[in-house]
């Protein structure tokens, strides 16, 4: 599981660097072409849009791996043992659960209904379904990083220094 784990994150990391690339040139070419040529791109907005709403999404996904995710740990931050474990089960079993009901299944009903009913965004001309499928994918890792956790919990293997943890009590 640790294997791929490690893929995963991997594949995601690599994406993430080339959508962060993408919107870095697509901005650029909008300035470019707005203050220098005097007649601004017509798609760039829209696909800066897109592009931020994929990197907010994945990059949740990430954080929540990277344990990077915005929470507040007052409560938890000094629990050890068996409290902790119990503690971490329950928080990424509720994480499961959002992630399944809003993300993957919400977020496929979204889908199926942009793509049924044709809705296709102004500029660029594509359909929104293709846009919007980035919730059901990152319900998916959510879903993933979460059960991993767990599985850890339950192992009695758990990071006792978290990366990119900072804490409300230190």
């Amino acid at each position: 599981m640790e294997k791929l784990t490690q893929i995963i994150t991997s594949i995601l990391e690599k994406f993430l660097t080339v959508l962060m690339a993408l919107i870095v040139i697509d901005v650029t070419w909008q300035i470019f072409t707005r203050f220098v040529m005097r007649d601004p791109s017509s798609f760039t907005e829209e696909l800066a849009g897109f592009l931020l709403i994929w990197i907010g999404l994945l990059g949740a996904s990430y954080a929540l791996y990277t344990r990077a995710h915005l929470g507040i740990d007052i409560l938890t931050h000094k629990l050890t043992g068996t409290k902790r474990r119990i503690s971490e089960i329950t928080i990424y079993t509720i994480v499961l659960l959002f992630a399944l009901i809003v993300l993957v299944i919400g977020g496929m009903k979204l889908v199926l209904l942009t793509l049924q009913l044709n809705q296709i965004s102004p500029a660029l001309g594509i359909a929104m379904g293709y846009v919007y499928m980035v919730l059901p994918l990152t319900g998916i890792l959510m879903m993933y990083y979460s059960i991993v956790f767990i599985v850890r919990a339950l192992g009695g293997a758990y990071d006792d220094v978290q990366a990119h943890s900072v804490s409300s009590v230190d």
